[in-house]
This record gives structure tokens, C-alpha cells and sequence, in this order.
């Protein structure tokens, strides 16, 4: 058991103009199952690489342990699976990797399967396993839901709910819970750490802005009360110093004078006092503004019916026998495994090419807003990306703002943005899209806990047609009408 140590971290980009962390101070125990929350692009893969050296920085960070990152670069992707996870971990034995790779839930042949032939959730699994029998090493996993389906994240939160000595960045509140002791949040201010799981830390955490809350709520009434008297003491103040024109004992009126001046100073010294710690609070408040969807009714009870769907691409069907329908003011979730078609099944209904057999029928008319799986093709500023999708520029801005993007974002090229960024951008533009149905790809993928949260109020509030895959079991729980299994 050893201590990583930050003391006075402060750090900014060469060509950024404000500190991503200023004067940062904390202490964690490399036993820890530490889990890594905070906004999309407040800077936690950042901080992850200044923990590797990768940027210079002012203050200091000092740990005994040497760190190794995930997601791991993989280079030459079509050698075996073995090579590849030797490259990973050199010491360490057959055996050992197999015995990895079963508490993951994985057959043996993948040890010996071409790496490219891995599914991606399988691929992040595998590099889990090989990472994790570096011995001594504190491991920085950044991410590693995202190309898991749910069954994977259960086995992962399961596998690393047995290991110690790592820094897990996350959104996805159940998978949290199920795997660490501790939690390291970005705040607005400062990085703070909690011993207990996700939920623990985000009770507290509210219980502690609901109190700072209230105190602000009082010492704006301070800050009012004491105005209102500092005004009235300097009035009569002015008054009594006028009365000493003409006055027979200008001793006792200018001794009357001064003190009220004095409880003057008193009162502004005590107002300032209540403006001093109203700064003081509020400083980590985190709010996320309700929003607001404009779904179309449907004049038919049922959107889209699909009966014995097949997709093949040419080297295989990727699903078969799909049978299910959308009906008005359903949320239907598909599930299954990594691989097994869901996403080629919404890109069909979103109306993108897709080779498939049997009967597909949508509704006459029928508008759909898609939010794709991919971001990486996005590119240029918000408002040209706007103008290429024909939508309302000050709206979609708005929407943005209430999901927590500065406007310095706004003009900033998408490429450069976040994951969680890039998937806002994509669900805020279906937000400002009036349509019958609403077909997501794992919307919430890179997605802060508190955007997850205030989508999931949206669509209980608005309740819009939905046909989805996502992973994300509490959203999902709250939210589901139905689900389709693919196998």
C-alpha cells in the first residue's frame, strides 16, 4: 500500500487562455477502487495523462507506482490475440491469461483468435485482463462501457469488483456502484475525494448543495436587511449632521452624528461579512435545466411493424428472425449482445442503406429524428453544423447551454470536443427536430451523469415515440416500455 500524492496541481493548455485545474490538492491510497466522475470536458482524461507525464505542469504529483492506461493502443490488429496481450503484460503466463479472461466470462479460443476478430466489447475485456496482471501497476481505465452491452458491463463491474488499484472514469451510475470504494469528483472548483460507491457520494453531494442552498437563500436575505438599515443609518446620519446648523450644543449633536456613523460602518462591515460568504458557497453547484422536445402525434396507433427481419452484409446474418412494432408513446429498447444487429436495425428505420430480408413497414409519412452511434464524423463549428441539418441556430445554442456547453464552445471546431460533447451535439440536434418517432443509438455513451439524468426527466416529462439501444441499466429501468431481445 503506497499514497499518490497531488499537492498545488495547476495546469492549462498552450493555447488555452484558463487553468483546467488551479492549485488542485488531494491524497489517494493505490488500494483504492476509485471512481472518476465529473461534466463532460471539465478534464478527466487530462488529469489521467498528467498522471503519466504526458504534459508539463506547475505543483507537483508523486506516486511510487508506475500507471498503464486504458483504452491501450493496440497497433497491428490482425495478429493473434495471445501476441498482443503478451505485448501487454511480458511476464505473465498462459494460464494466467485464460484464468483472466474466464473470470470475464470469456471462452479460451479467443486467447487464440486473430484480435481484429474480437468483438469490441471482447477487445476491452481481453486488454482488462492483461493490464490487470502487471503487478504493482495502478491502472487508468478511461471509458471502458462504451463498447460493452449490458451483460458485459455486469461481468466487468463483477471482475473489478475483485481487483484493487485503479482510477475508473464513468458515467453509468449502476456500473459505478457495482465496483468502487471511493470516488474522485471533478467538481467546478476542485477535485474532491469520497469513500463509498456512486450513490453514497451523490447523496451526499446533493444533501451538501441543498444546505449551501439554504445558506445562500439567508444571507441574501442578510445582504437585503443589512442595505435597507445601512441606507436608513446614513440618512438619519445626514440628518443629525444638518440639525448641528444653528444648534445651540454642537458637542451633543456632532457626538449623536458620530455614532451613527460608527453603526453605519457596522452595518456595511457586517453586510460585506454576508457578502464574503455568500461567494463562499454555491461554488461546486452543479444544475442542469429541464428541456424540452417537440414530438409530433401520429395519426396511426402503430409507427412501424418489422416480422422476421434478417440483416446480412454478405459474410453472414448479423440478426435473424427479428419480429417487433413501435406504438404511439412506446419507448422500446433493443437488447443483445455486442454484434448481434441492433444498431444495423435502427439505421434501416432511420432510413440509412442497409441489406436485410423480410418485412419492414413504416408508417406513411412518418418522420424520424436519428442520433447515430458515431460521432467521429463530426466537424466545423455548431452553427455551420446547424445550417447543414436545416435547424434553428439560436435554438439549438440554447439547448446546448442547458446541457452545460460554455459559449467559448460554440465556436470551437466539433473536433476538438469531448466524446460527451460530440454526443450532446448530435442529441441536442434531435431535441430541436419535430418528429413522430425518436430512434437513439446509445445516446448516453460519454454522457455525464448529470446529463443522463436530465434526459432521462425529459423524455418522462414530453413521453416522445422512442426506439433505442442503450446500455445504461438505470436509464433504461426508468424509462422502458418494452424490450426486443436479439440473439
Amino acid at each position: 500500500m503506497s499514497m499518490i500524492q497531488v499537492e498545488g496541481l495547476t495546469f492549462a493548455y498552450p493555447s488555452g487562455s484558463e487553468n483546467i485545474f488551479e492549485n488542485v490538492t488531494f491524497r489517494i491510497d493505490t488500494d483504492w477502487k476509485l471512481g472518476f466522475v465529473g461534466r463532460n470536458g471539465r478534464g478527466k482524461t487530462t488529469f489521467l495523462k498528467l498522471l503519466c507525464g504526458q504534459y508539463e505542469y506547475r505543483g507537483k504529483i508523486s506516486a511510487s507506482v508506475r500507471f498503464d492506461n486504458f483504452p491501450y493502443p493496440v497497433r497491428e490488429k490482425e495478429r493473434p490475440t495471445a501476441e498482443i496481450l503478451r505485448e501487454v503484460c511480458p511476464e505473465a503466463e498462459a494460464w494466467q491469461f485464460l484464468r483472466e479472461l474466464s473470470a470475464l466470462g470469456m471462452e479460451a479460443d479467443i486467447f487464440y483468435r486473430p484480435f481484429d476478430t474480437l468483438s469490441g466489447g471482447e477487445q476491452t475485456k481481453a486488454l482488462l485482463a492483461a493490464l490487470f496482471l502487471n503487478e504493482g501497476h495502478f491502472l487508468l481505465i478511461d471509458e471502458p462501457t462504451n463498447h460493452l452491452d449490458a451483460e458485459s458491463r455486469k461481468a466487468v463491474a463483477k471482475y473489478l469488483q475483485r481487483k484493487k488499484g485503479f482510477i475508473l472514469v464513468s458515467h453509468d451510475r449502476r456500473f459505478l456502484d457495482g465496483c468502487v470504494d471511493h470516488i474522485l469528483a471533478m467538481n467546478r472548483a476542485e477535485i474532491t475525494v469520497e469513500n463509498g460507491n456512486f450513490s453514497l457520494y451523490m447523496e451526499r453531494f446533493e444533501k451538501r448543495q441543498e444546505g449551501e442552498k439554504a445558506q445562500n437563500e439567508r444571507a441574501e436575505r442578510d445582504i437585503r436587511r443589512l442595505k435597507q438599515s445601512a441606507e436608513r443609518t446614513a440618512q438619519w446620519a445626514n440628518k443629525v449632521e444638518v440639525s448641528k446648523i444653528g444648534a445651540y450644543d454642537k458637542g451633543y449633536v456632532g457626538h449623536k452624528a458620530a455614532k451613527m456613523m460608527k453603526r453605519a460602518k457596522v452595518t456595511e462591515a457586517r453586510k460585506q461579512q454576508a457578502v464574503e460568504q455568500k461567494s463562499a458557497l454555491l461554488k461546486n453547484l452543479e444544475t442542469a435545466e429541464d428541456l424540452k422536445i417537440s414530438p409530433l402525434e401520429y395519426f396511426s396507433e402503430t409507427l412501424l411493424s418489422v416480422t422476421d427481419l434478417e440483416i446480412d452484409y454478405g459474410t453472414g446474418a448479423v440478426c435473424s428472425g427479428v419480429s417487433f412494432s413501435v406504438k404511439r408513446g412506446e419507448r422500446v429498447f433493443l437488447d443483445g449482445r455486442n454484434g448481434s444487429g441492433k444498431s444495423s436495425i435502427l439505421k434501416l428505420i432511420a432510413g440509412e442503406a442497409t441489406p436485410y430480408r423480410g418485412t419492414v413497414r413504416i408508417g406513411s409519412r412518418l418522420i424520424v429524428s436519428y442520433v447515430p452511434q458515431d460521432t467521429s464524423f463530426l466537424c466545423g463549428s455548431l452553427a455551420e453544423f446547424a445550417r447543414e441539418h436545416g435547424l434553428n441556430e439560436p435554438l439549438f445554442k440554447a439547448v446546448l447551454n442547458k446541457m452545460d456547453f460554455e459559449k467559448k464552445q460554440f465556436e470551437t471546431d466539433m473536433r476538438e470536443f469531448s466524446g460527451g460533447q460530440k454526443k450532446k451535439a448530435l442529441i441536442a440536434k434531435s431535441l430541436c427536430e419535430s418528429a413522430h418517432l425518436y430512434v437513439w443509438d446509445e445516446p448516453l455513451n460519454f454522457i455525464d451523469v448529470y446529463s443522463r439524468m436530465q434526459i432521462e426527466r425529459l423524455i418522462e416529462e414530453f413521453a416522445p415515440t422512442m426506439l433505442l439501444v442503450e446500455h445504461d441499466g438505470a436509464f433504461r429501468e426508468k424509462l422502458v416500455s418494452k424490450i426486443v431481445s436479439l440473439f
